[in-house]
C-alpha cells in the first residue's frame, strides 16, 4: 500500500532540505554522540575493564596531541575550500542559470553531506584532543578514539574526491535543466495526487458549470491578506473541513505561486456572517514567504526552464542548444501534464455539498508560459521553432480533450506565423511549415475536430 504524504508535510520537508545547516547539524550530533560512545571505550580500556582490539593504534600522549593537532589544522583548510567551492559554484549558477537556480544548488544533498562530513569530523578531533589528559594510572590516550579520527580522514578523502567530481557534474547544464524537468514530474504527480485525495479518489471535476453553480446570490465577506509574499502553501483539506464546520463556501482568488499584497482582498466567504470566524483559520492555512516553491506550483518549474531558455538566446549569450535542450524537456514536462495533472477547482465535503473554490492554473496557461516567450526570443530563428513545433506534436499525441488539442494548434499557428514574418529564408520557413503540418497531423489522429485554418505566407 503506498503511503501519500500530506503537502503540508512536502512543503516542511521541502523548507528544511533548502538550507546548508540541517545536513552538517545532524551530522554533528552524530560524531558527538560517537565520541561519547568512544570515549566510554577509551575509559572502560584505560581502567583494565575491557581490551581493545589489535588494530587500535598506540602511542604516547605527546604523539596523539601533535597527531590530533595536525588532523584539526587540515581539516580546517580542507573545509574552507569546500565552502570556497560552494560559493563559487553558487555565484556560477546564479550569472549563468539565473537567480532563482541558486535554491537547486542549495538543496543538492551531495554538497550538503559532505559540508556536514568535514565538520563533523572536525569537532569529533578536537574533542578527541580535548579529552587527553593525566589520569590516575598515567596519561589517559583514548586511542579507539584516536583511530577512529585517522578513519574519518581516510572518509574524508573519497569524500573530497566525490565532491570535486559531483560539483563539476552538477554545474553542467544539461544536468541542471533535467534536475529541474524531474522537479516538474514530482510536482506533477503531487498535484495530481493531492487532487485525486481531495475529490476521495474519484476524478476530479474540470467543468466550470458546477462552479459556477456553487456561487450564492447574496455578497460575500472579503478576507484580506495578513501579510505579504508568495503563497507557497494553502492547506485545502484544512479549508474544506473549516467551511464544513462553520457552514459556510470559501472562494480563494490565488493560487501558490501568486505574490500576496498585505490587505488586498485574499479570499471570499459566504455567508458573510461567518467571516469573521473564518478569517483566523483562513489565514493559518495559507504560508507565505520570500520565493515560490514547488510543493503546489507546477508553473513554477515551468517558469525556470523558460528562463534558462531565454538566458540561452539572449544576444549575449546566443547558445541555441541550451534553449533546444529546454524546450525537449518542457515537452516531456507536458506530456506528463495532460495525463495525468488534474488541477481541482470545486472542492467538496463528506456530503458532497461544495465548500471550496479555488484559482489553479489552467492547462492552456500552462502552455502558454512554456512556449509563448521561448518564441517570442526565437523569432528569426528556425531551429527554436522547429524544435517548439516537435514538442507541440509529442504533446498532443497525449492530450485527452478538445480543448487542449486546440490551445496547443493555436501555439503552433503563432509559431508559424512567426517565421513568416522573421524568417528571411524560403527554404528555412518551408522546414517549419512541415513541421506544422506534423502538428496538424497529430490533432486529427488524436480527435476528430475540424481542421484549423493554417496560416499563410501571406
Amino acid at each position: 500500500m503506498r503511503i501519500r504524504v500530506p503537502l503540508s508535510l512536502l512543503w516542511r520537508r521541502e523548507t528544511l532540505r533548502t538550507n546548508l545547516w540541517l545536513v552538517p547539524a545532524i551530522e554533528v550530533l552524530v560524531a558527538v554522540l560517537l565520541f561519547g560512545i568512544t570515549h566510554e571505550l577509551d575509559n572502560a580500556a584505560y581502567d583494565h575493564r575491557i581490551g581493545l582490539p589489535s588494530w587500535v593504534i598506540g602511542g604516547s600522549a605527546d604523539a596523539a596531541r601533535q597527531v590530533l593537532a595536525a588532523l584539526v589544522g587540515a581539516e580546517i583548510t580542507v573545509v574552507g575550500v569546500v565552502f570556497s567551492i560552494t560559493i563559487v559554484a553558487l555565484t556560477l549558477a546564479s550569472t549563468q542559470f539565473g537567480p532563482r537556480m541558486l535554491r537547486n544548488f542549495i538543496r543538492d544533498r551531495g554538497t550538503q553531506v559532505t559540508l556536514g562530513t568535514f565538520v563533523a569530523t572536525m569537532v569529533y578531533t578536537v574533542l578527541v584532543l580535548a579529552s587527553i589528559g593525566a589520569g590516575p594510572h598515567g596519561d589517559f590516550v583514548p586511542h579507539l578514539s584516536i583511530t577512529i579520527c585517522l578513519g574519518f580522514v581516510l572518509l574524508d578523502l573519497a569524500v573530497l574526491i566525490y565532491f570535486i567530481s559531483h560539483t563539476a557534474i552538477a554545474i553542467q547544464l544539461p544536468h541542471v535543466i533535467a534536475n529541474i524537468a524531474g522537479d516538474l514530474s514530482g510536482a506533477i504527480d503531487a498535484d495530481a495526487r493531492d487532487a485525486l485525495r481531495l475529490a476521495g479518489g474519484s476524478e476530479p471535476d474540470r467543468d466550470g458549470d458546477d462552479t459556477m453553480a456553487a456561487f450564492p446570490d447574496e455578497p460575500g465577506g472579503v478576507v484580506l491578506a495578513p501579510a505579504a509574499g508568495y503563497l507557497q502553501l494553502v492547506r485545502y483539506d484544512t479549508l474544506v473541513r473549516i467551511a464544513e464546520q462553520e457552514n459556510a463556501l470559501i472562494e480563494l482568488r490565488y493560487r501558490p505561486g501568486h505574490f500576496l499584497v498585505k490587505g488586498q482582498p485574499m479570499a471570499t466567504v459566504w455567508p458573510a456572517a461567518a467571516r469573521a470566524r473564518v478569517t483566523r483559520q483562513l489565514e493559518r492555512a495559507h504560508v507565505t514567504g520570500a520565493m515560490r516553491t514547488l510543493t503546489q506550483d507546477v508553473a513554477f518549474a515551468v517558469d525556470q526552464l523558460v528562463e534558462i531558455a531565454l538566458r540561452a538566446l539572449s544576444p549575449a549569450v546566443n547558445d541555441t542548444f541550451t534553449a533546444v535542450t529546454c524546450i525537449d524537456w518542457l515537452g516531456d514536462g507536458l506530456c506528463q501534464a495532460a495525463t495525468r495533472w488534474q488541477p481541482a477547482r470545486v472542492h467538496c465535503d463528506q456530503s458532497g455539498r461544495v465548500r471550496l473554490i479555488t484559482a489553479p492554473v489552467s492547462y492552456d496557461r500552462l502552455i502558454e508560459r512554456a512556449f509563448e516567450k521561448i518564441r517570442q526570443a526565437g523569432r528569426g530563428m528556425p531551429a527554436i521553432m522547429i524544435r517548439q513545433l516537435d514538442a507541440l506534436a509529442a504533446i498532443l499525441e497525449q492530450t485527452r480533450t478538445e480543448q487542449q488539442r486546440r490551445v496547443l494548434v493555436i501555439q503552433a499557428r503563432m509559431i508559424l506565423q512567426s517565421s513568416i514574418e522573421s524568417v528571411p529564408e524560403p527554404s528555412d520557413r518551408d522546414d517549419v511549415r512541415r513541421r506544422y503540418e506534423r502538428v496538424l497531423a497529430a490533432y486529427h489522429r488524436s480527435g476528430d475536430a475540424p481542421r484549423p485554418e493554417a496560416a499563410g505566407d501571406g
